[in-house]
Formats: C-alpha cells, structure tokens, sequence
C-alpha cells in the first residue's frame, strides 16, 4: 500500500513539474518513509523541482529588470497631447 501511494505522489509532482502552472499541493500524510527503491526517483525529482525554482527565480529578476526599464524610459517621455484649449478659435 505504502509503495503504490508514494508511487501516485511521485507521479503527480512529476507532472507538475512539467507543466506551466502546477496544481496546488499539500504534503501528504500516513504515507510512511520512502520506499528504498523509490529513493532515487524521488531524489531526482527533488534536484529537478530545485532546478525549476532557480529557472523561475531567473526568469522573474529579468521580468523585474524589464519591467524598471520601461518604467524608466515611461517616465521620461513628455507629454504629445495639448497643454491648452483654444475655446475662442
């Protein structure tokens, strides 16, 4: 029983881990310890899961970083519309 459900959590983080969004997740519970020969997969899973974090971190820094670039440049731009309206004309 132990096996079959950590063999259902490791499918379903692999999953996630391959989608653009990931599904809410709560750590499971009553599961037990790893099974020894599911060690590896999930260890695998772990350094993969880390890797996507770095990826995603990387990724909002250059966001942030373009987003205050173009902020900057916004801010330097003078105003192209009327200062005035001629009502008498």
């Amino acid at each position: 029983m132990s096996r079959d459900a950590w063999e259902t959590v490791l499918d379903t983080l692999e999953l996630d881990l391959t989608r653009a969004t990931g599904t809410g997740w709560s750590a499971p519970t009553g599961l037990g310890p790893v099974p020894r020969d599911l060690v590896g997969r999930a260890s695998r899973l772990l350094a993969a899961q880390r890797d996507r974090i770095a990826a995603l971190e990387a990724e909002r820094r250059a966001t942030t970083e373009h987003l205050g670039a173009l902020r900057a440049v916004d801010a330097t731009r003078e105003p192209r519309g009327s200062v005035y309206l001629d009502a008498s004309a």
